[in-house]
C-alpha cells in the first residue's frame, strides 16, 4: 500500500518526536466537547488538537437525541427528594447490577460539573414556568432529573451549540477543523498508538499524534431497524481492535421500544423515535386488539427499563401469534386529555411535526410503533480516565465501555457519558502520564474492574479469513442454508433475526456461519486502496456484527439487554471468548 500523504504541516512519522497533538475522531457530544476542552485548555498542558469528522459535524448519534440528558443539579435545581445517590441506585439497577460502580459514582457525581460546561459553551435547557431548570422523568429513574431543550430536541440543541463554538475555535485558529475525513487506521510506534491514517477527497492521508481520542459512536446499522443514522457503522471499534485494543460487554445491545413502524427509505433518515419522556408523561402501549399489555410483563409496566419493554413486545407478539415484525401502538391520547388541549405539541414539538407529516394525529390516534437497535453498552475497554488498553489510545462515549451502563443502559445516561468521560479523557492526554506498570491496565467494565484481558474478545487479528468457529471449538456440526451474497440489508436481517432482541444457541450459530462464510469475501486486503468510505464501512460493520455474535454466544445466560430464549436465567458471569478473523 503507498504511504499516505502527509497532512501535518511535515511532521514525519519516522523523523524525531510526535507533535502534542490530540486527534480526536468523531463529533457527537463526546468528541465536540472534548475537542472544546482540550482546544480552550491554558499553559504548557495545552496541546495542538485537531477534529475529525467523516460526515458534517451535524451527522451524529447526539443530533437525533431526543429525550435529554440526565444529572442531579445543585440542591436548589434539583427535584424534590432527588440525590446523586438515587441516580447511582437507578444506573445500577437498570444495568442489571453489572455496572463498574466507581464508574456509575463518577458518572452521577459529576454531572452537575459537565452541565455547567455546556451552559458555557452556549447551551441552554428549557425552563419551567416559574423559571427554573425543568426536569423530565423517563423510565426506570426514580425522580425527574432529565434536563431537556427545545421540548424533543435536547440533541440537536446540544449539538449546534457545541458546533458553533468549535467554529469559533477553528476560525480563529485555536482548532483544526477536518470534514469529510474518514479514518482507515491507527498507526502505531513503540506500542502506543502514533497517529491515523484518513481518507478525505478519495486521498489518503496521514496525521501524527501524541494522542488519538475516539468518539466515533455506536454501530446501529448492523441491524434492520435502528434508530441510528446512516454514519453509525461500528468505526471506532474497528479502529481499536485492528489496532490491538482490549473490548468488552459486546453482548450488550439496547433496543428502543418506541421508533415509528413506517417503511424507510435508502440513504434517508432513521425511523421517527418517540422518545422514553413521551411514556413519562403518562402514554401506554396498546396491542392490535387495544389490550395495554406492559402491566402483564412488568410491575413498572411502559416505565420499565427499556430492555424490558422491548423484549415484552417481542414476547407479546409471540405469545399472541402476531409476526415478530408486526408493531405495536403507542397511545398519548391521555395525556392530552389529562394536561390540555396543545400539550403535546408544546412538550414535543419535532415527534409532533414528524407525525403529522407522517399522517397521523397522536392527539386522536394511537402511534405504530417497534423496537429498534439503538445503543451499544460494549465497546472499547477503558479506564476511569478513558485509556485504552494501548497507550496513547482514548476512547469516550458509546464507543467505549467505561462499565457505566453495565448490561443496559439508563435512559438520558448517554449524552452524560459522553461528557463526563470525554472531559476525564482530556485531562489524562493532557496529564503526565503514569509510570509504566508491567500488569495489565484495570478496565472499567461490565467485569467489574478485571484487567482488560478479561470479559474482552481475544479474537485472531490475522485477516487469514481461517479461523476456528465456536461451532467447531465445541464439537459442533452445522449444515446451515448459504447466506447469499453480503450486503448491508442482508446482514441487517441476518443480524436482527439471530441476534436481536431475543437469542437462541441455534440462531447465533447459524448467524457465525453466515457471518464467517461473508469475512472470507469482503477482506482487509480488498478495500486497502480503496477510496470509497462505504468500502471500509461495510469491513467496519461485519468485524462489529462477528464480535456481538461471538459475544453473545459465549454468555449463555440472560441478562440486561442480552436474552437468551432458550436458557432464561439470570446471572452474570464473564468469559473469555473463541478467536476469529477480524
Amino acid at each position: 500500500m503507498a504511504r499516505p500523504a502527509a497532512a501535518d504541516g511535515g511532521a514525519a512519522r519516522n523523523g524525531g518526536t510526535a507533535p502534542h497533538r490530540l486527534v480526536v475522531v468523531g463529533s457527537g457530544i463526546a468528541g465536540l466537547y472534548a475537542a472544546l476542552l482540550a482546544a480552550d485548555a491554558h499553559g504548557g498542558a495545552a496541546a495542538e488538537v485537531v477534529l475529525l469528522s467523516k460526515g458534517q459535524l451535524e451527522h451524529s448519534n447526539t443530533f437525533y437525541a431526543q429525550g435529554g440528558v440526565s444529572a442531579v443539579l445543585e440542591s436548589g435545581e434539583a427535584a424534590p427528594g432527588d440525590s446523586v445517590e438515587a441516580h447511582i441506585a437507578d444506573t445500577l439497577a437498570a444495568g442489571a447490577g453489572l455496572n463498574n460502580r466507581e464508574a456509575v459514582r463518577i458518572l452521577c457525581t459529576e454531572a452537575a460539573q459537565d452541565i455547567a460546561g455546556l451552559r458555557r459553551y452556549g447551551v441552554t435547557f428549557d425552563a419551567d414556568p416559574q423559571g427554573d431548570t425543568a426536569l423530565g422523568l423517563e423510565a426506570a429513574h426514580s425522580a425527574p432529573r432529565i434536563l431537556h431543550a427545545g421540548g424533543d430536541a435536547t440533541g440537536a440543541r446540544v449539538a449546534r451549540g457545541l458546533i458553533a463554538a468549535v467554529l469559533e475555535r477553528a476560525v480563529s485558529g485555536r482548532l483544526r477543523l477536518e470534514t469529510g475525513a474518514f479514518v482507515t487506521e491507527l498507526t502505531t510506534a513503540g506500542g502506543r498508538v502514533a497517529g491515523v491514517e484518513y481518507l478525505q477527497n478519495g486521498e489518503l492521508k496521514s496525521l501524527d499524534a501524541a494522542g488519538v481520542l475516539l468518539a466515533t459512536g455506536g454501530a446501529g446499522r448492523i441491524f434492520a431497524r435502528t434508530s441510528n443514522p446512516a454514519v453509525a457503522t461500528a468505526d471506532g471499534l474497528a479502529l481499536a481492535w485492528r489496532a490491538g485494543a482490549a473490548v468488552g460487554d459486546l453482548e450488550f445491545f439496547q433496543f428502543h421500544p418506541t421508533t415509528m413502524a413506517m417503511r424507510e427509505t435508502a440513504g434517508g433518515p432513521p425511523p421517527l423515535l418517540v422518545s422514553e419522556a413521551v411514556r413519562g408523561e403518562g402514554a401506554v402501549l396498546l396491542d392490535a386488539d387495544g389490550h395495554r399489555f406492559m402491566p402483564d410483563y412488568h410491575p413498572d409496566a411502559e416505565l420499565a427499563p427499556r430492555d424490558v419493554v422491548s423484549r415484552s413486545i417481542a414476547l407479546h407478539l409471540a405469545r399472541t401469534g402476531a409476526p415478530a415484525d408486526s408493531p405495536v401502538f403507542l397511545d398519548a391520547r391521555g395525556i392530552e386529555a389529562a394536561r390540555g388541549s396543545g400539550f403535546l405539541a408544546r412538550r414535543f414539538p419535532t415527534i409532533n411535526a414528524a407525525t403529522r407529516a407522517a399522517g397521523y394525529d397522536w392527539t386522536a390516534e394511537p402511534l405504530p410503533v417497534s423496537p429498534a437497535a439503538h445503543y451499544w453498552m460494549g465497546g472499547v475497554s477503558t479506564d476511569l480516565a478513558g485509556r485504552t488498553s494501548i497507550p496513547g489510545l482514548y476512547a469516550a462515549g458509546e464507543v467505549a465501555c467505561t462499565g457505566a451502563q453495565g448490561a443496559n443502559r439508563l435512559a438520558s445516561n448517554s449524552l452524560l457519558e459522553g461528557l463526563v468521560f470525554g472531559r476525564r479523557a482530556v485531562e489524562a492526554f493532557l496529564s503526565p502520564e503514569p509510570a509504566h506498570d508491567s500488569t495489565a491496565p484495570r478496565a472499567s467494565s461490565a467485569a467489574g474492574g478485571l484487567p482488560f484481558t478479561h470479559a474482552s474478545v481475544a479474537l485472531s487479528r490475522d485477516f487469514t479469513g481461517k479461523e476456528t468457529s465456536p461451532a467447531a471449538a465445541e464439537g459442533v456440526v452445522t449444515s446451515l442454508p448459504d447466506p447469499g451474497p453480503f450486503s448491508r440489508d442482508a446482514l441487517g436481517r441476518l443480524m436482527t433475526a439471530h441476534a436481536g432482541v431475543l437469542r437462541s444457541g441455534e440462531g447465533l450459530r447459524e448467524a457465525e456461519a453466515a457471518l464467517s462464510a461473508w469475512a472470507a469475501v469482503v477482506r482487509p486486503e480488498i478495500v486497502a486502496e480503496a477510496r470509497d468510505p462505504r468500502e471500509y464501512e461495510d469491513r467496519n460493520l461485519l468485524l462489529a456484527a462477528r464480535l456481538l455474535v461471538d459475544a453473545a454466544r459465549n454468555r449463555t445466560v440472560s441478562v440486561g439487554a442480552h436474552y437468551r430464549a432458550d436458557t432464561d436465567h439470570a446471572s452474570a458471569p464473564t468469559h473469555s471468548m473463541q478467536r476469529i478473523s477480524s
